[in-house]
């Protein structure tokens, strides 16, 4: 019986010459686009073989809202899981905290299963209304042909599950917190069925994406960076410990705790760290008529942002072996301040060869951060799976596992397809 031998191409002689320029990741199965357009309008355009065409080309319809209204929205629901998620504490029948819980459970516990399900399942329904409301009916509302047919052929997308859902947008949505309506899928799956992250592979691009250039070979040993706030649980009371022990394993591991070991990495033109891990304090600086800008801090306090990373790597061009995938797991991280302008330090790595950036849109409690990077950097780092397909799958596992929704506060910006390159092992 014929057998189809395995094959491990392990040299490229043709030097790329057979691979169509700029298509170095797979097309999405759905793609929406939000163009910001002059006069204060948004374009949407909907496309990708999870759709029907319409006469051989892309769905197009000028929305009815305005970009502000959209972004405050936005900013309501990050609050709302903020407020009723994050911030929720059990009252007893008369009103005071609850003796027999912790006083903010959602905070401290990683495994909810635990918890009354009516509670968080009431807190779910909420904010998958929510949810459903902003894409729905602020997003895509109205009477205009054209955008119904994008509302109604987008929910019968999304109402399947598993597929690629690119959102190239200018507008900076929280994806994956957003949801179907009640009437429109996800039952049998229970309180988190609704939510887009739960049923999809969800990444947002927009005015910046990864480089289309040659990648650098694999080195022989996967090169990782720790870039950490020593201060962060120095009582040792997360997982914290256990994804520093995670990132050294079978890597070349480099550690550095301050802005200045940072940007002297950031100068030098031969930075070649695969997977970028930061492990600190995030927050949004404000400035007098300027969009507000997200800051990180190491351990020597001193603010990190996109300027930084700008200053430091302005004027290499593509021809640097800097192409990581970052996990920014800082508050906020992967929330842009203001309209997702040039300010944006996720923006700003992809800009200088970042393949992907992933964090959170919330202020992430300690416990479930650390518990979250150490199965994403576990999963990623064995260099099988796709950040998307590892994202995917960390928000299924704590919601199916432990009850918990806060895999679906982390956003992917880019990266969908980007995979740790690791050099083959010899037949």
């Amino acid at each position: 019986m014929p057998t189809e031998l395995p094959v491990r191409i392990v040299q490229d002689p043709s030097r790329g010459f057979t691979r169509l320029p700029g298509l170095h990741t797979a097309p999405a199965d759905v793609t929406v686009s939000l163009d910001v357009c002059a006069g204060d309008r948004i374009r949407a355009r909907l496309y990708g073989p999870g759709v029907p065409a319409l006469k051989g080309t892309e769905h197009k319809a000028d929305l009815a809202v305005r970009p502000a209204e959209v972004r405050t929205a936005a900013a309501r629901l990050c609050a709302a899981w903020q407020e009723l998620l994050v911030g929720h504490r059990p009252l007893d029948p008369d009103g005071m905290p609850d003796p027999d819980r912790p006083e903010a459970p959602y905070t401290m516990l990683v495994d909810l299963t635990g918890q009354p399900e009516p509670e968080l399942d009431g807190i779910l329904d909420e904010l998958a209304l929510m949810g459903a409301d902003l894409l729905f009916e602020v997003l895509l509302g109205g009477e205009d042909h054209r955008t119904g047919l994008i509302r109604g052929y987008l929910t019968d997308a999304l109402s399947g599950r598993a597929l690629r859902i690119r959102f190239d947008s200018d507008l900076f949505l929280p994806w994956p917190m957003l949801a179907l309506p009640a009437t429109a899928g996800g039952s049998g799956e229970g309180a988190f069925g609704r939510f887009l992250g739960y049923r999809h592979q969800i990444e947002q691009t927009g005015g910046s994406y990864p480089w289309a250039g040659e990648r650098p070979a694999a080195p022989a040993v996967p090169v990782v960076s720790l870039n950490r706030d020593t201060a962060i649980d120095r009582r040792g009371l997360t997982r914290a410990n256990d994804v520093a022990a995670a990132l050294a394993r079978g890597t070349k591991l480099v550690e550095r705790t301050t802005r200045g070991e940072l940007i002297t990495a950031l100068a030098d033109p031969g930075l070649d760290d695969q997977l970028m891990y930061f492990w600190c304090h995030g927050d949004f600086r404000h400035v007098i008529d300027q969009p507000p800008r997200l800051v990180l801090r190491l351990s020597d306090g001193i603010g990190i942002d996109a300027h930084v990373v700008r200053e430091r790597r302005r004027g290499f061009g593509a021809h640097t072996p800097f192409q990581p995938f970052v996990l920014l797991n800082a508050c906020h991280a992967g929330a842009p301040g203001g309209d997702g302008d040039h300010s944006h330090l996720g923006r700003a790595l992809i800009e200088h060869g970042a393949r992907g950036v992933l964090g959170p849109q919330i202020a992430m409690p300690q416990a479930f951060a650390a518990e979250y990077a150490l199965a994403f950097v576990t999963r990623y780092l064995d260099g099988r799976e796709s950040a998307g397909a590892v994202v995917h799958a960390l928000v299924r596992h704590f919601a199916d596992t432990c009850r918990n929704p806060l895999g679906l506060a982390y956003a992917l910006h880019c990266g969908m397809d980007a995979r740790l390159d690791r050099t083959p092992e010899p037949l």
